[in-house]
């Protein structure tokens, strides 16, 4: 009887681990479903960590990024980068045990937002459209890539 009831509660586990993934699968569809996403990790820079580093996907909206975390089940954006003054400072390559953190190919980039920082890391494909994205913003409004 107790090994019957072992593989009960490992069957349940399982199940419940299953619906999880597929929570985490439709929640990504549906944010891909209106277009304009893109791979993107952020971190906030006072944390150095490599830890510090949170898989993401970004969204693009008429004059902001949307920023949703991989691991969430929330319809919300976690963050929300303004191109309204925003500045890429520096991009670099990961280094040592950042490029663990990352998606292989990711380029960092060191951005401010008024006095605001944050780090975004995006593959090459995603930064060309990033970088269009914010050099396409209206008139008045002050976006620059500096590095």
């Amino acid at each position: 009887m107790a090994v019957h009831d072992i593989l009960d509660a490992l069957g349940l586990l399982l199940l419940l681990v299953l619906l999880v993934l597929l929570g985490f699968a439709v929640r990504r569809r549906l944010l891909q479903r209106r277009g304009g996403t893109f791979d993107c990790s952020l971190r906030n820079p006072r944390r150095r960590a490599p830890k510090g580093w949170m898989l993401g996907v970004g969204r693009y909206s008429s004059d902001t990024i949307e920023w949703y975390r991989v691991f969430s089940f929330s319809p919300r954006p976690r963050d929300v980068v303004g191109r309204r003054g925003l500045e890429v400072l520096a991009r670099r390559a990961p280094s040592g045990a950042e490029a663990l953190a990352l998606l292989p190919g990711a380029v960092v980039l060191d951005c401010a937002e008024g006095e605001r920082r944050v780090e975004l890391a995006i593959g090459s494909d995603a930064l060309t459209g990033f970088l269009a994205w914010l050099e396409s913003a209206p008139p008045g409004q002050h976006s620059s890539f500096v590095a």
